[in-house]
Parts: C-alpha cells; structure tokens; sequence
C-alpha cells in the first residue's frame, strides 16, 4: 500500500477518535498525530504497508508507558494492518484522554447472548453460562465459575 493510502486510512480513522493528523512524511512513511490534552504519538509505517513491521512512539514522556499495548500487540506474531495498529493506540490512550475503559463496552457486546443463572441454594458457587442454543450455534461449551 502507497503511503498517500496509508495516510487515508489514517484520517479516515482520526474521524472516529479525538486525534489529528498533524503531520505526515512521506520520505520517513511517518504520521504524526495528536489530541488533547496534549496525548501525542507517531507511526512508521513499513514500504509495503502491512506486516508487523510497524512502529509506534511518542517523544512525551507522559505518553510512552500507555503505548506500551500497542506495542506488544505489533510485535506479536501476525500481519497487522494500519487500521488494527490505530485502534490499540487509541486503546492505549484512553484513560490519557478521559474515555471509559474499552474492555467494558467490548465485555458488554460480547456477552450479550449470555444468560447468567441463579446461583443453587446449596451450592456456594456463582456462574455463567451459555444457553443449550447458544452452545449449539457457538458448538463450544464454555463456562466460568467463581468459588466464593
């Protein structure tokens, strides 16, 4: 992917987040980005535009430790795209900017097929499990217990 198609994903990305696109070169294929209050980071991105070889930093002191996700999540194993990369920055980032936790919306949609049932009178556990339906379709049994 050509560095201009990069840079529209990235803009097309800033719409949906309080981040700017504040500077791009293309010589360097980097992308600088910013959002207050003062939540700055940077993307290099590699020449062909996918792979795991994209790298993410901030020069804030303030900001480096939220981006170490991010960080991880490039370097583990599988291609990642511009678009994956963006979204566990803005992940990072979210307690910087003041947003929610992202893992309670994700929990949230992905239990919301879930039934929880009453604990047994005589039973001192708590748990949550699938319907028969929701077993079937899923084709996976799955269940989590809490022994108080």
């Amino acid at each position: 992917m050509d560095f201009q198609q990069l840079a529209d994903v990235a803009e097309k990305w800033c719409s949906n987040t309080p981040f700017e696109l504040i500077a791009t070169e293309e010589t360097e294929r980097r992308m600088d980005f910013y959002a207050d209050p003062g939540v700055s980071f940077y993307v290099l991105c590699p020449d062909n535009g996918c792979g795991d070889n994209f790298h993410v930093w901030s020069e804030s002191e303030d900001c480096l430790p939220f981006l170490q996700l991010a960080q991880d999540y490039i370097s583990s194993c599988g291609k990642k795209t511009l678009q994956e990369v963006l979204e566990k920055v803005f992940k990072s980032f979210r307690p910087l900017l003041g947003l929610p936790d992202a893992d309670d919306d994700a929990f949230e949609e992905y239990n919301a097929d879930v039934e929880e049932e009453e604990p047994e009178a005589d039973h001192p556990q708590m748990g949550v499990t699938l319907s028969r339906e929701s077993m079937a379709e899923k084709k996976c049994s799955l269940h989590f217990l809490c022994i108080l």
